[in-house]
């Protein structure tokens, strides 16, 4: 079984401001911690479960994040950012049979998170098909058109709820919840606990485990903050304003959509 492993930080357990998030803060080595071991209890997991190629992508910032002695031997780990356009799951293949997210948050415009945004502050919203989109959803599309499911996901409670709601089968470890700036987490070492048993029953559900499906049809809108990225991204081949802050994109294959945030973000 192979498996892929894309770990995020914002959606660790006890994070909450972005002090904690960049390695220049004063917080950072604390959740860097965190990431590393939330990440290290999915890849046990996918061991216990079978696993016998791990890929890990160090999807956060930098991408230079996660201990990478800490990891088992088996283990893969692209660190960094090669600015291809599977991005948080960069090198994913049909070759794959799951995708896992550890450490992921709630969307732009979402809420449930003080952390919450998708890929760049300078989106206020993302929207494909109408659905407000997190980074989950970008990536778990992108790996559907693989045909790879993604069968696990740990975040705060607001993205594990997106996910449930995309597909039921998802395993799900939602480690914190949130009121305004504030979070309330579960234990580090419980979140670790979740995540590892989580993944491997995730890979035993041959439910979780099916071929996902996709639209036939993807329409984008990047809602900006500010009207002058907006208008800028609108001169990539295909682009338009659909009003002084959003940039409106159609295609009918996803890969053109992970194509164009490559670009416009």
């Amino acid at each position: 079984m192979k498996v892929y492993i894309s770990a995020d930080i914002e959606g660790v357990a006890g994070i909450t401001h972005w002090d904690e998030a960049f390695k220049e803060k004063e917080g950072y080595a604390e959740f860097r911690e965190q990431m590393t071991v939330e990440t290290v209890a999915a890849c046990e997991g996918a061991l216990a479960a079978g696993a016998t190629e791990i890929t890990v992508k160090d999807a956060h910032g930098s991408g230079r994040n996660i201990f990478p002695e800490r990891l088992p031997e088996q283990v893969r780990l692209i660190r960094g950012w090669s600015g291809h356009p599977l991005s948080m799951v960069q090198d994913i293949d049909a070759g794959y049979d799951a995708l896992a997210m550890v450490g992921y948050h709630s969307a732009a415009s979402a809420g449930n998170n003080p952390l919450a945004h998708t890929i760049t502050g300078k989106v206020a919203k993302m929207l494909i098909n109408g659905e407000v989109t997190s980074e989950f959803l970008l990536h778990r599309n992108a790996a559907a058109g693989f045909g790879v499911p993604t069968v696990f996901l740990s975040g705060d409670k607001g993205i594990c709820d997106t996910a449930k709601a995309t597909n039921p089968h998802i395993h799900t470890v939602a480690t914190k919840t949130s009121d305004g700036h504030s979070t309330t987490s579960i234990h580090p070492a419980k979140a670790a606990k979740k995540i590892r048993d989580g993944v491997t029953a995730a890979l035993g559900d041959a439910a979780a485990l099916e071929k996902p499906g996709l639209a036939e049809r993807f329409e984008l809108e990047i809602w900006y903050k500010e009207n002058t990225d907006a208008y800028r991204a609108s001169h990539y081949p295909g682009a338009r304003l659909g009003a002084p802050h959003c940039v409106a994109y159609e295609a009918s294959d996803f890969f053109e959509i992970m194509r164009m945030l490559q670009f416009v973000l």
